[in-house]
């Protein structure tokens, strides 16, 4: 059994009885740092790898994340057959591909049985996302999407705030993105940035695909209310670039609640500006990425309260689950990424162990929620096109 008999809802998540087994396809930066809060989580275990379709590049790769040779492969379609196949497969894989990839990769695994935990955007076309929405349904798989931003412990406090009416009935929501590291003039011929801007691989957008999809998840998550409209425009405010480097956005959300999202990659100063500012009739929410272990809640009329991370700290069971540090000792987004890879964990123990956990238990962004984000990018682009016209998300 890979989990215990009776989960404590209210404790913290279980210790599995061995580490899952997880694959990794894609060899970027990215793939990196996940791996590293996979590991955080003492509950994963990297076995597998398919980093590169050049033999010599993979080989390297193995030796580089101290992988057999024969668990190095040169494709996804070879990964997914071959680890199938064996009695000690992978039990998931993380996809950190670019986005072109993200589709026929996850397709491959989910057809092999394997749990996917893929990066944003799901895909790059609304039909695929939907494509595998159902396949994860019919396969009855686990897909965990990482909008890892709804993984800090402050966001979670944040979203049982506003589900417990804690600032009342929400008349508007205004979330921010702002980084600076497109700034330089040659900044497009770095390798990590060539693909981000190239539409054949990153889609029909560059920063709202890659920034503004967290934005517009982050707002949905907090308030629980899925955004339903926007209106669009799309900038280029530095050197040249085939895709935007910068969007401004009005949105409606559920219950005709109005809002702002704005990202953009050319604020100088600005390195993880990632801001949620979400308020109602009795108070208001504020959560900033990086002063993440604060949370600023106000209640109309009453002192301002600002709440922080950490044990034993007055903050709900639930987000207790997710602090690993006293208050007063800063925690970041590789934890972050292991909150998420430690929900994916839970989720797949659960599927092979054929458990039902509690409604709640786990509030990892699944497929579905990927596939809201492939709509938010496809109104945009449309908007966009239509010089900001207001446009339906669904």
């Amino acid at each position: 059994m890979l989990l215990p008999k009776n989960i404590e809802t209210n404790g913290p998540f279980p210790r599995l009885s061995r580490r899952l087994r997880l694959g990794v396809v894609g060899g970027g930066r990215i793939s990196g740092m996940q791996a590293t809060a996979a590991r955080l989580t003492d509950r994963w275990e990297v076995v597998a790898g398919a980093f590169s379709s050049d033999p010599t590049r993979a080989k390297a790769a193995a030796a580089e994340w101290y992988l057999p040779e024969d668990r190095c492969y040169t494709s996804f379609a070879e990964m997914a057959a071959a680890e199938a196949a064996r009695d000690d497969g992978v039990d998931a894989v993380m996809i950190t591909t670019p986005n072109h990839l993200h589709f026929a990769c996850a397709k491959a695994f989910l057809e092999a049985g394997i749990d996917v935990l893929c990066d944003k955007p799901l895909t790059n076309e609304v039909a695929e996302a939907d494509a595998l929405v159902a396949l994860t349904n019919d396969t009855d798989c686990v897909f965990g999407v990482s909008y890892v931003m709804s993984c800090f412990p402050m966001v979670r406090q944040a979203q049982q705030i506003v589900a417990e009416g804690g600032i009342g009935s929400i008349n508007q929501i205004h979330v921010e993105f702002m980084q600076d590291w497109m700034t330089p003039e040659d900044v497009a011929d770095a390798p990590h940035v060539r693909w981000r801007l190239d539409p054949a691989r990153s889609g029909k957008t560059s920063c709202v695909g890659d920034i503004g999809t967290h934005a517009a998840h982050l707002a949905s998550f907090v308030s629980g209310l899925p955004l339903t409209d926007l209106r669009a425009d799309f900038h280029v405010c530095g050197a040249p670039k085939p895709l935007e480097d910068t969007v401004f956005a009005t949105t409606r959300h559920n219950g005709s609640v109005p809002g702002t999202l704005m990202a953009t990659r050319l604020a100088p100063g600005n390195r993880g500006g990632l801001r949620l500012r979400v308020f109602g009739s009795e108070g208001g929410l504020e959560w900033d990425l990086e002063d993440c272990d604060r949370l600023k809640f106000n209640r109309f009329g009453e002192p301002d309260r600002v709440l922080s991370r950490g044990h034993g700290h007055g903050l709900s069971a639930k987000t207790e689950r997710l602090v690993r540090s006293a208050r007063g000792f800063p925690e970041g987004i590789i934890e972050a990424w292991a909150n998420l890879y430690t929900e994916f964990a839970m989720a797949v123990a659960a599927r092979r162990e054929g458990v039902t956990l509690p409604d709640g238990y786990l509030a990892m962004p699944c497929v579905a929620d990927g596939a809201e984000g492939v709509r938010f990018i496809d109104a945009c682009v449309r908007s966009n096109s239509a010089e900001g016209a207001w446009v339906s998300v669904s």
